[in-house]
């Protein structure tokens, strides 16, 4: 198993935890999913230290919150490369090889707000949207030898990136964050956040062989809060 990101502090820890829950080989590479060549580099470092890939789980971070109208081109064009291109370029090099091998599991963890927007999330919601699209057409090149391509889209999930968003509309609210807080958890029927084990189970489970029918759509992780049917 190989856990990637852009800082070598998280991920080391985070390699530590699995190596401690799971008992396996997990080894840390630090690469940048938004810059061109940092594809190549990670599949071909991947492969010559556990051989083919057989699973891939893109979970880039978010971008800063804002409005529509407030997000600048600069902005636009990192979220771009961060949510959209940098995962497609990844895509793009494995899907064909684990084809070849006639079994393969592409995962996009996107958000529970492709679903119902949330107007200050405005450069997530527009690209993990266009993620969701691209995951569609890229269930459908290789399905037929053993290939599935699925999304994973939390809701509120008890990590840091809540609690970046929850902070940012305090400031703007001029409310209190633990109110905040309270009140997000309430809006949820489950009436909590989610823990990230919960969304990590289901990461497993379209990862595994029983999820060999299961292509192409986007399963909502979010304690029954989005209310699109």
């Amino acid at each position: 198993m190989v856990v990637t990101g852009r800082r070598a502090g998280p991920l080391d820890a985070a390699a530590s935890a699995l190596r401690e829950s799971t008992g396996s080989v997990v080894d840390a590479l630090v690469n940048d999913v938004s810059a061109p060549q940092s594809a190549a580099a990670a599949v071909a470092w991947v492969e010559e230290r556990h051989g083919a890939l057989d699973i891939l789980v893109l979970n880039a971070g978010g971008p800063p919150p804002g409005r529509i109208l407030d997000v600048s081109d600069d902005q636009w064009q990192q979220a771009y490369e961060l949510l959209l291109l940098g995962p497609l370029r990844l895509s793009r090099l494995v899907l064909p090889r684990m084809a070849e091998r006639g079994f393969g599991r592409v995962l996009f963890v996107t958000s529970s707000a492709v679903r119902q927007p949330q107007p200050d999330l405005a450069a997530s919601v527009v690209l993990r949207s266009a993620v969701n699209a691209a995951a569609k057409l890229l269930s459908r090149e290789f399905a037929a030898e053993g290939v599935t391509v699925n999304c994973v889209a939390p809701g509120a999930t008890a990590t840091e990136r809540r609690r970046q968003i929850l902070e940012s509309r305090a400031r703007q609210a001029g409310t209190d964050y633990a109110e905040l807080d309270a009140a997000d958890a309430a809006a949820v029927p489950a009436g909590r956040a989610g823990r990230p084990e919960e969304i990590a189970s289901v990461v497993a489970f379209l990862a595994s062989e029983a999820a060999g029918y299961v292509n192409g759509t986007v399963i909502t992780v979010d304690g029954g809060r989005t209310e699109t049917i």
